[in-house]
């Protein structure tokens, strides 16, 4: 039989890997819709190979928010 703390703990860990995984999603589809719209390539791929829960789409967002795309 399952220990209820050991159940509790690990329903704690897949929850906060799903919201992990979700905020991530989210600042990276927004990050890759800018960065392709504006044809930058570079920050494209970077962002699509690296995962770091948000941190390089965030980043990248930061920098280029008041630059429209040509």
């Amino acid at each position: 039989m399952a220990d209820p703390i050991t159940t509790t703990l690990s329903i704690g860990w897949l929850i906060a890997i799903i919201a992990i995984s979700l905020w991530s999603l989210v600042w990276k589809g927004i990050a890759l819709w800018f960065s392709g719209r504006r044809k930058q390539i570079v920050w494209f791929i970077v962002i699509l190979i690296f995962n770091t829960a948000g941190i390089i789409p965030i980043i990248y967002l930061i920098i280029y928010r008041g630059k429209k795309a040509r």
